[in-house]
């Protein structure tokens, strides 16, 4: 029946959609996964988001069809395809975390949230690209190779989850998952003019989710729509014994949030939000954002949160600590990339690590070794445990006030290819809206907002209470449903 249905219709749909035609009949999944198939072979050459197709997804749709038929498969998403950042773990199918190191590496198990989308009928077309073990900000630390932006030319996608968010944006999957540390699965999405949500930290378990920093890691979904992120979240939450971390959630009411209300609402915007080093176009369209919510009756209030000035250096420290402790795992030795020159014992730990890792991932190796090392230890990483302490207070306290905190994704619109890796700093710095969030567990959500003069597109960032995934939801849904975008 695709015939009936344009292709070029079938890849600009959203994933709500495309599922609901599945289950009345109108499409099959082996028809949508075989155009989303064709097209990333034929399109991806310019984007490289995807690092591995999945070769046997077309007949993977096809028995999936034949649980649709029976009955056996009823949810929103069954038949669905899905693109799968390249930290999480499939089972039979490389997972590589865009590195070197971890070239050859294909798991014996599925991660939970990749049990799940199979259990939904959900279809996977492949791995997407990533910046090496999700450390960056641009997708351009791959092994390989960078990712492009389908919305400006030179421009990079943002990262970590680049590949997940640049998929999405170019029609070549409807909906993805990515991984969100200080910002991976928002500043994508911000900048490839998608929506990504970050949930609070143990409503989805990372059991098979590569580690890069355990306590601020977070499994979540990027689509065209706030709805389709909710029912995506809905399919992947809950909790999971596997992960000592786990807190579970409850599930999103999707009407709820289809017909969200703004009115009464409260909304607080953190001055330095919206101060020294944001691009005056990304501080315009997200001003405009809010006088719509404050239009539809919200009421909208500035406030300070001078902890912010100490974001990136706790965020920094608290990570780099982090992954340099979960890093250690590759040595050579059991799996992984492996010198064939090594000598002795020592030669092999050396080699493996000084050939497998990339510069970036080497970088911050040496910055948590650092940190925690005698006579630093208090100076650097027991102060950055001080300040999120700090910063956990401060969001307390916002939300004794306000429903949602609102600001930018990201201080401007993507990055022109290069800049990032000529200055890492400039590169961390860029973090400074997002890392917060990770900081203390919050649940925060992406949303296209308008572009800039250029015509990249803004993203605006709105920030929840612990489990409130409905309301900041809502709050995206409300604003797309306006006529926005």
């Amino acid at each position: 029946m695709a015939d009936m249905i344009n292709r070029e219709d079938i890849l600009k749909t959203d994933a709500l959609t495309i599922g609901k035609l599945i289950r009345t009949g109108e499409l099959t999944s082996r028809e949508v996964t075989s155009v989303f198939i064709d097209a990333i072979k034929a399109e991806d050459s310019k984007y490289n988001s995807y690092i591995t197709i999945a070769e046997d997804a077309v007949e993977q749709a096809e028995k999936i069809d034949e649980k649709i038929r029976s009955g056996e498969l009823t949810g929103p998403l069954a038949g669905v395809p899905i693109a799968v950042k390249d930290n999480i773990c499939t089972k039979g199918m490389l997972t590589s975390c865009a590195s070197k190191m971890l070239s050859n590496f294909i798991p014996p198990y599925d991660a939970t949230v990749v049990k799940k989308i199979k259990e939904e009928g959900m279809v996977i077309l492949g791995k997407t690209n990533m910046d090496e073990f999700a450390m960056g900000s641009t997708t351009e630390t791959s092994y390989y190779g960078p990712t492009v932006n389908p919305c400006g030319e030179n421009r990079v996608p943002g990262g970590s989850s680049g590949g997940s968010a640049a998929s999405v944006a170019a029609d070549l999957a409807p909906i993805a998952l990515g991984s969100d540390t200080g910002g991976s699965i928002r500043q994508p999405a911000s900048f490839c003019g998608v929506t990504g949500l970050k949930p609070t930290y143990g409503t989805v378990s990372r059991y098979g989710l590569v580690a890069f920093a355990s306590s601020l890691d977070q499994i979540g979904p990027i689509g065209k729509t706030a709805i389709d992120c909710a029912a995506l979240f809905n399919v992947i939450c809950g909790i999971d014994e596997r992960d000592q971390s786990s807190a579970g959630s409850s599930k999103i009411d999707l009407e709820a949030v289809s017909s969200f209300d703004v009115k009464g609402k409260k909304i607080g915007i953190p001055n330095e939000y919206m101060g020294e080093g944001i691009d005056a176009d990304v501080k315009a369209r997200v001003t405009e954002a809010v006088k719509f919510f404050e239009d539809e009756g919200a009421i909208v209030e500035t406030f300070d949160m001078p902890i912010i000035e100490y974001a990136i250096p706790t965020y920094y420290i608290i990570a780099c600590a982090e992954a340099c402790s979960n890093l250690s795992r590759y040595d050579g030795v059991k799996y992984g990339f492996r010198p064939e020159d090594a000598e002795n014992l020592m030669d092999l730990y050396i080699k493996s690590r000084s050939e497998g890792f990339g510069m970036e991932v080497k970088r911050r190796i040496m910055l948590g070794n650092f940190v925690l090392s005698s006579g630093y230890y208090d100076a650097y990483y027991n102060k950055a445990l001080q300040s999120k302490a700090l910063i956990k207070k401060a969001f307390d306290e916002a939300f004794a006030k306000y429903d949602v905190v609102i600001g930018p994704v990201a201080p401007t619109t993507a990055l022109k290819a290069g800049e990032s890796l000529s200055d890492p700093l400039k590169m961390y710095l860029g973090d400074i809206c997002t890392v917060l969030i990770n900081i203390v567990g919050l649940p925060a959500v992406s949303v296209p907002c308008g572009n800039d003069s250029e015509g990249l597109p803004v993203g605006m960032q709105i920030i929840g209470k612990h489990f409130d995934e409905q309301t900041i939801l809502g709050f995206a849904a409300n604003w797309q449903k306006g006529g926005r975008s």
